[in-house]
């Protein structure tokens, strides 16, 4: 498969979406870590604190050896190696894990070596509510004597609370990578559907053109003919055939123009073009296309000469020669302006016409648009005649506007100083 800008573009950017969950899951487990081993040693340095207090109730000294086993994450066994009691034991694990800011569930056991079982102490519930208590949840220890177990229920619950905007952050990025996704397949399926379509167009437009260039090669052949030519009726119906058959042979051109556009199947040949002579020529052709006078108005145009392609510059300006015309007064008038700038020329193209509906202005060089009018069904057209003057200026790397002015409708063409000549 050829591998293009857009399908670059979208792995990279799959990539930059994937590489930043994978930091993010990273900085989660970071978190959770961190979290954890905090936690560890709140608990931890509690109950070394609970240990030295019993300790010093009864006047002994605090062994050096670590008393204090993690059994497992909510899980601990507190080797006192000395005698204490139940009701101190736990007024102490309540001051220590204040003291700590220890705001957890927890409950304990105590070993008792005459029954050589573990005593279930009390389970203490951070709210006061009452909560299920797991008795058997204790085990003994038998190289211990002097000793008790403490658990903490809800601790891995703990974790995910405290982690929470962690969560939150990892949620969303999961969901911008599946939106992602999503509007991926969306976008490829869209390329391949148009891929299809210009394909129908370009291969439709080319099966009209045979059979149109012979009616046109018949009836030119046949409008030659001294039995035709000496029938006014007669010549006046082939005319109408050939007149018929070149408007339809000039929007099988413009659709195929616009696709070629689409396709990036242009190829421009640049050359220095005499601005007078292209505006000259368009205005003899239009005149003669619309059989009817139209008005033009040149300021500025002399000794310009501009770097583009010849033929599309000419089917530019000639489309919105034709525009203005098609939707100009009865009177056409079209004047087309030439003026210097710091860094551009702007050709500016007026007509005559009512101009368009704001509404409507944003997208007239959009392909296929068409501004509601009256007169719609009475002007010939597909609505791709803006859309190839665009595509040719966005080739060229010209930028065009529009814009309505108090005698019509206004198009503005700049023009980089670097593509133009005076001379």
């Amino acid at each position: 498969m050829k591998v293009n800008k857009l399908n670059i573009v979208i792995f990279i950017g799959l990539l930059a979406i994937i590489g930043v969950i994978i930091m993010q899951l990273f900085l989660l487990s970071q978190a959770y870590n961190f979290e954890r081993k905090e936690l560890d040693q709140r608990i931890h340095f509690a109950l070394q604190d609970v240990v030295q207090k019993i300790y010093n109730d009864n006047q002994s000294n605090l062994p050096i050896t670590n008393q204090i086993k993690k059994v497992s994450d909510n899980y601990y066994i507190v080797n006192v190696d000395d005698v204490f009691e139940n009701n101190i034991l736990e007024h102490y694990l309540r001051t220590e894990f204040n003291k700590v800011k220890l705001d957890q569930d927890f409950e304990y056991a105590i070993y008792n070596c005459a029954t050589d079982d573990m005593v279930y102490g009390n389970y203490i519930s951070a709210n006061g509510k009452p909560q299920k208590k797991c008795e058997n949840c204790f085990t003994k220890k038998n190289e211990l004597i002097y000793y008790f177990a403490i658990r903490f229920p809800k601790l891995k619950q703990t974790y995910a609370n405290d982690l929470k905007q962690y969560w939150i952050f990892t949620f969303v990025l999961i969901v911008v990578l599946v939106i992602y996704v999503y509007s991926v397949i969306l976008l490829l399926k869209q390329k391949h559907y148009t891929a299809l379509q210009n394909d129908f167009i370009n291969n439709m437009t080319h099966e009209f053109k045979t059979p149109l260039s012979s009616i046109l090669i018949a009836s030119n052949y046949a409008n030659s003919q001294k039995e035709i030519s000496s029938n006014k009726k007669l010549s006046r119906y082939i005319q109408i055939i050939i007149d018929q058959s070149n408007k339809l042979n000039q929007h099988i051109e413009q659709i195929l123009s616009l696709a070629k556009a689409d396709s990036n199947q242009i190829q421009l040949q640049k050359s220095w073009v005499d601005l007078e002579k292209t505006l000259d020529l368009i205005k003899e052709n239009i005149s003669l296309k619309h059989h009817k006078e139209v008005s033009f108005v040149f300021k500025d145009t002399i000794n310009i000469e501009i770097f583009a392609d010849a033929f599309h510059f000419y089917n530019l300006l000639f489309n919105l020669a034709d525009n203005a015309v098609k939707y100009g007064n009865d009177t056409p008038e079209i004047s087309i302006a030439a003026q210097s700038e710091s860094k551009y020329l702007k050709l500016i193209i007026c007509d005559n016409g009512p101009g368009i509906p704001k509404e409507d202005l944003p997208f007239i060089f959009d392909k296929f648009y068409r501004v509601n009018r009256k007169d719609n069904e009475e002007v010939e057209g597909f609505g791709i005649g803006l859309a190839y003057v665009k595509k040719i200026c966005e080739l060229h790397h010209w930028h065009i506007t529009a814009k309505n002015s108090e005698s019509g409708l206004c198009i503005e063409i700049k023009i980089p100083l670097k593509n133009i000549s005076n001379g």
